[in-house]
């Protein structure tokens, strides 16, 4: 079962570069191919090199619902997948005292006292949906299971309700910053997509998009200073996003140009780690950049 949103690779990237999401030939050939073959997407990478903004991107092209599970440490089955309104379960036994337990039991297991989260929601629309699984490797071993179970039929079994089948198949990005390893079962469902920091020619496209008004000069300053910032051994590499707000900082200064005074005046914006700016400041070259 394939979502069919795009008609090619070409058709990928001009409708992204649309939302202002300009993607590499290897990001819309993936894009393309998860489309087509109906498969789950999952994209690895550092950091803030877009793979959130991705499946933010798809959505919105496609007109589809975007869902969203975030994943942390400690999440479970409930929050992921369902679970039952229990205050309002227990309103409803306490006001039929009178009626047998069979007649509450079938009532309180309905549709109006279920909580559908995430993964149960996005199975259940009928509307085209983008599924995020944000930050994956982030959840412990036990939900990676449940993607393995819900990512092979698109199908949830609900013990009080039955089986719950797609009707129609979202599109499905995973996303991890690979702090840990995923399963391998996992990596066997989908199509994996490596996502770096952008070229330089490509990020200072997306900074004149995103920052319009900005001197292609100081764009290019701009990039090329970022990226002497990534080949440092940093505590947290400044992300795309980082870039793009450190671009909007000089134009709301009036800064035509990078002076020494005006880099090491604005790295806060850059770098988020005290013991980052003090090795940024004490080694960036601009003349070498």
């Amino acid at each position: 079962m394939t979502t069919g949103f795009f008609r090619s690779v070409d058709d990928v990237a001009e409708r992204l570069a649309e939302t202002g999401y300009l993607a590499s030939a290897a990001v819309a050939t993936t894009v393309f191919l998860a489309d087509r073959l109906g498969k789950p997407l999952l994209v690895e990478g550092p950091a803030g090199v877009g793979k959130t903004e991705l499946a933010k991107a798809v959505a919105a092209v496609t007109g589809s619902r975007l869902v969203r599970l975030q994943c942390y440490e400690g999440v479970d089955e409930a929050r992921a997948l369902y679970e039952w309104n229990h205050a309002k379960q227990l309103l409803r036994i306490t006001a039929g005292r009178d009626e047998s337990w069979d007649e509450t039991r079938t009532d309180i297991f309905g549709e109006e006292f279920l909580l559908s989260r995430p993964l149960l929601t996005a199975i259940r629309s009928a509307e085209p949906t983008v599924l995020l699984v944000d930050e994956t490797d982030k959840a412990d071993v036990e939900i990676e299971g449940l993607l393995l179970e819900v990512l092979s039929d698109f199908q949830v079994t609900v013990p009080e309700l039955g089986t719950v089948s797609a009707t129609r198949r979202p599109f499905v990005v995973l996303t991890s910053n690979a702090s840990r390893e995923l399963s391998e079962a996992l990596r066997r469902r989908c199509l994996f997509l490596h996502v770096d920091f952008p070229e330089e020619d490509l990020e200072r496209r997306i900074v004149r998009g995103k920052v319009p008004g900005i001197d292609e000069a100081l764009a290019a300053s701009v990039v090329r200073v970022v990226g002497a910032l990534r080949a440092m051994d940093l505590r947290k590499a400044p992300s795309v996003a980082e870039t793009v707000d450190w671009a909007r900082t000089l134009l709301a200064l009036g800064a035509d140009s990078l002076s020494e005074e005006v880099v090491h005046g604005t790295l806060g914006v850059l770098l988020k780690h005290q013991e980052d700016i003090r090795k940024a400041a004490a080694k960036l070259d601009l003349g070498a950049v």
